[in-house]
């Protein structure tokens, strides 16, 4: 009929959305940050993507460790501190230290590789064994909900602050709390850093001598 005005059927499949259910299409790995971020009392208190891709469960895996933190990167005038954790590493590893490598390519594009070629480089340039994770975001948009709880006043009044550039290190006592903060020029190497997982990993474990009064031929106390 003229004059009529009739709205057109909306074509099988094309329906227009529901803003409800749209709202609700949250992606899903954002509310999962947010939800962990607001869970934790520390930083262990997360699940992380290694570099092989799988979860690993910061908490249970380091429990009652002295735990180094650090954002690495490949192409970095700091990249040779690597040589330095491993050292480090290999060191302490024997009293309950760890060190975490947590790739990050947020200052100058310097660690722009895939998680495949990060683990190649590390490990055949300077042989790391220490544990590497997944690349995450460490700044600003997208950073990743573990490096959020480091840097916000909120959890970390402490140690709190933006990372500055690759290679800042945080130390975690055996308690699971933030023990200390240490900028990227600070080597793994220095006294602080040296000192800092001394006091942390407590006095090292002495093997009981022979009783001070033992017959040395016959390894039993005198008499």
């Amino acid at each position: 009929m003229a004059g009529s005005c009739r709205p057109m059927e909306e074509p099988d499949g094309l329906e227009e959305p529901d803003e409800k259910e749209h709202a609700v299409k949250v992606p899903l790995a954002l509310a999962a940050a947010v939800s962990l971020f607001a869970l934790a009392s520390g930083p262990l208190d997360f699940t992380v993507k290694d570099i092989d891709g799988k979860d690993v469960d910061l908490a249970k895996t380091y429990k009652g460790k002295v735990v180094l933190m650090v954002n690495v990167a490949s192409k970095c005038g700091l990249t040779p501190q690597y040589e330095e954790l491993e050292k480090l590493y290999g060191g302490y590893k024997a009293r309950g230290l760890v060190i975490l490598g947590f790739p990050a390519n947020e200052f100058g594009a310097q660690e722009p590789g895939t998680n495949s070629e990060i683990k190649e480089f590390c490990t055949s340039k300077y042989k790391v064994t220490f544990p590497m994770y997944s690349k995450i975001v460490v700044k600003g948009e997208g950073i990743h909900p573990l490096y959020k709880f480091l840097t916000e006043k909120e959890t970390d009044p402490a140690y709190a602050g933006e990372i500055k550039w690759n290679f800042t290190k945080f130390l975690v006592g055996r308690d699971g709390k933030l023990a200390a903060r240490f900028e990227p020029k600070t080597t793994p190497s220095s006294k602080e850093v040296v000192a800092a997982i001394e006091a942390a990993l407590g006095p090292a474990e002495v093997k009981k001598d022979e009783p001070k009064n033992a017959d040395p031929k016959k390894g039993e106390p005198k008499k």
